[in-house]
């Protein structure tokens, strides 16, 4: 799954769709047994777009010694933990966005209802932030990158 290249962007799609294929079906099958599980509320979409802002700030350093332009050197092993945080916020944000965007399909049969649109917006809200967390993922694995 992870290259010498690091984490493609096809690895996320797949990802997605393992996740979000699967919790299609469920939702369905429960016929919305599963609410309690769903995006709760706003705070979810603050928490996403502030790990994703953490793992860019936590890859500057790195790039900064990787380009020469840091005057204090970095651990290997933090340049190393920073790679995997980048790596499974990629991961994670995929996999987020595949189960945002079940609940998002399975509302769609409901959107005559008002309440229903309002809980489309907050879903289509918290895929926005997910896909967020796996871009700021991809670019900090980027910047963690030793060209060859």
């Amino acid at each position: 799954m992870v290259t010498a290249r690091g984490i493609r962007p096809r690895t996320l799609v797949a990802i997605a769709l393992t996740v979000g294929v699967p919790a299609v079906m469920l939702l369905r099958l429960t016929g919305g047994a599963l609410g309690p599980l769903s995006p709760g509320g706003w705070a979810g979409v603050v928490v996403l777009v502030f790990m994703a802002a953490g793992v860019v700030a936590a890859g500057l350093p790195v790039q900064r010694l990787r380009d020469g332009k840091s005057a204090t050197p970095i651990s290997p092993l933090r340049a190393a933990r920073t790679l995997v945080l980048a790596q499974s916020s990629a991961l994670a944000g995929a996999a987020l966005c595949g189960w945002y965007a079940a609940h998002a399909v399975a509302l769609v049969p409901d959107l005559d209802v008002d309440s229903q649109k309002a809980r489309l917006w907050l879903v289509l809200t918290h895929i926005v932030a997910a896909v967020v967390l796996g871009l700021a993922g991809m670019i900090t694995q980027r910047r963690c990158r030793l060209d060859d």
